[in-house]
């Protein structure tokens, strides 16, 4: 399974672009996306340092709306664990 990141564009220069999500900022591939007009403040979906395919505001933050639910859910300690079923189990 791969995971693509929402991140938005702060600075363009040819093929690469400077992007931030979340206060990280990383340099970006945009070779795949060549025949979009991206411009500054776009949001792109990111996955390996590539950017993949250009999105909505909506669409990011929706995203990460999902992923911060998804981090707030692991409250699993040491000693639990969850089986495939959704259920709390003890270790």
């Amino acid at each position: 399974m791969c995971l693509g990141i929402p991140m938005r564009i702060t600075s363009i220069d040819g093929y690469y672009a400077d992007c931030q999500a979340k206060g990280v900022g990383r340099k970006v591939n945009l070779f795949l996306l060549q025949h979009e007009q991206l411009v500054v403040d776009d949001y792109v979906m990111v996955h390996v340092g590539y950017a993949l395919q250009k999105i909505s505001q909506e669409d990011a933050r929706l995203t990460w709306e999902i992923f911060d639910r998804m981090l707030d859910s692991e409250t699993i300690t040491d000693q639990e664990s969850f089986d495939p079923t959704g259920s709390k189990v003890a270790l």
